[in-house]
């Protein structure tokens, strides 16, 4: 088992970060899934008040819950300041989704001691659980 299966199974919360209110966006389908599969899906849009049924936040910083995951679908250039909040909101993990690459994020966030996971699907991760649930 892959250390990116062990976060999925021993961590629940999930903040994502750009998600879209459209069903047509990857972001959306993702946090969907996951949301269907028992995580507690947090959305993280300034532009949104609602997303999947969950009340949106504008940014990380304004959720006022503890964050285990943090999953980012945003430009590889606007991540590391949702690195930064991530550190204050001492999430455990800073998931860089499949197409999203950020050294200079990754290094902050394992130099706060975050594991990191860049350039892979959440979604695509789970399905290769062998038990396909939380």
């Amino acid at each position: 088992m892959s250390t990116e299966h062990d976060l999925l199974r021993s961590y629940h919360t999930i903040a994502v970060v750009g998600l879209s209110p459209n069903p047509e966006r990857d972001s959306h389908r993702v946090a969907k899934y996951m949301k269907e599969h028992g995580y507690k899906i947090i959305p993280v849009n300034p532009t949104a008040t609602e997303i999947l049924g969950e009340r949106c936040y504008p940014d990380l910083a304004s959720v006022p819950d503890p964050v285990q995951i943090v999953d980012i679908f945003r430009r590889a250039e606007d991540v590391p300041p949702v690195v930064e909040q991530a550190i204050k909101k001492k999430a455990r993990v800073v998931w860089m989704q499949e197409g999203i690459v950020s050294e200079i994020a990754a290094a902050l966030s394992r130099e706060a001691g975050l594991s990191v996971v860049m350039d892979r699907c959440i979604r695509k991760v789970h399905e290769e659980l062998d038990d396909g649930e939380v």
